[in-house]
């Protein structure tokens, strides 16, 4: 993971002496490409310390779009880092149904829907989406508190001193 030219954050990968070769074509570290003590993968493992502290000094010279635009073409591993809210804007998420309304519970916009992130995998062919929406401050409180054993009598008695909600 790589960060870049306006604090960004890439995660990039040439993980064989192959990809190696296409990393170097694709960002003009030929340089890097001739250095001998660099040719094999075992040698970068070797050389990580310093190799790694040497591509984030020059990586920081390229945006992460122009680092994905640059990897896309060249077939290579890649992955922006992205920040929660930018997901919602995200392609591949709108793409994939990766995105799904819930409804806030509280505050300023209180039962409106709100898109929010599914998880990233999924079951059966299918993504899995939004089973319930957040719940409401207290909305379970006693069903939970009986669940792992609380006496109905306690639970009065934590919800009337406000210790529960």
């Amino acid at each position: 993971m790589f960060t870049v030219k306006d604090d960004e954050q890439i995660f990039l990968a040439a993980v064989s002496d192959a990809q190696w070769l296409t990393f170097c074509d694709a960002l003009g570290f030929d340089d890097l490409k001739a250095d001998p003590a660099l040719k094999l993968n075992n040698d970068r493992v070797h050389a990580r310390p310093t190799l790694l502290a040497e591509l984030g000094r020059r990586l920081k010279a390229f945006s992460a779009a122009e680092l994905s635009r640059r990897f896309e073409a060249a077939g290579l591993p890649f992955a922006p880092i992205m920040k929660p809210e930018q997901l919602l804007d995200d392609p591949h998420l709108t793409a994939t149904g990766g995105l799904a309304d819930i409804r806030l519970t509280d505050g300023e916009r209180a039962g409106q829907p709100v898109k929010a992130t599914l998880f990233p995998f999924t079951l059966d062919g299918q993504r899995p989406g939004v089973r319930l929406n957040p719940p409401k401050r207290g909305e379970h409180t006693r069903e939970v508190l009986a669940a792992i054993g609380i006496a109905e009598r306690e639970i009065d008695a934590l919800v009337e001193t406000k210790a529960v909600a």
